[in-house]
């Protein structure tokens, strides 16, 4: 059943709103940066290697540990959940995306305690969180939970893409397929990494996800 779980935890269909952001993409593309499929390759590419998704994918087996241990009854756990996740916040710019971040994680955490999964008490958790939370709920393994993590935000990068670029469903296959082998790497790294020692050189992206508020006319919320 774990790989039933994870395939349902990446799915477009989970209600949790991933389909309504593109973290600045959008802007990226409006200001001319990005308009090509090359261009969009070479840009998830360097977010996998170096942007601010890496912290939170090398946060997951922290966050899931704090709230295996929590759900045992250790109160510790509990704070150390709460400041690693708050910190994982605090580290994106934009406030659009911190919002995104904050809806998309209650969400997530609204559907598992609707198919009988809640949290010990009920706190506000953000994205990264709520996925090692499912993650612990559904029995998905580290590895396949990292690996999620990261496949994830690329679909979801190229789902917006499509709809922003002459880039059509069949080019955003391929481009997701190129992109596994990378994904992989990166996930067995990044599972063994601490993440306050990790570094992000996405300033490009920050960038653009403060940009996107100032946008005249979009298509996303962030």
């Amino acid at each position: 059943m774990t790989a039933l779980s994870l395939l349902q935890l990446v799915s477009p269909a989970l209600p949790v709103g991933a389909f309504s952001y593109s973290e600045g993409l959008e802007a990226l593309i409006q200001s001319g940066d990005l308009q090509d499929e090359a261009q969009l390759h070479a840009w998830l590419q360097a977010e996998l290697t170096n942007g601010m998704l890496r912290l939170e994918a090398a946060a997951l087996p922290v966050l899931t540990a704090d709230l295996s241990s929590w759900r045992a009854g250790e109160a510790e756990a509990k704070r150390h959940l709460i400041d690693l996740d708050g910190w994982l916040l605090a580290t994106r710019e934009a406030a659009e995306v911190r919002a995104q971040q904050r809806q998309m994680g209650q969400s997530l955490l609204l559907l598992l305690a609707d198919m009988g999964h809640p949290l010990p008490e009920r706190i506000a958790l953000s994205w990264p969180a709520a996925w090692a939370a499912a993650s612990l709920a559904w029995n998905v393994a580290v590895p396949e939970m990292v690996e999620g993590y990261l496949y994830g935000w690329v679909a979801n990068q190229l789902s917006a893409a499509v709809r922003l670029l002459p880039l059509g469903p069949t080019r955003a296959q391929v481009q997701q397929q190129q992109l596994l082998p990378l994904i992989a790497d990166q996930a067995v790294l990044l599972q063994g990494s601490d993440p306050r020692k990790l570094w992000s050189g996405a300033v490009g992206a920050g960038l653009a996800q403060l940009t996107h508020a100032e946008l005249y006319s979009r298509l996303f919320r962030s």
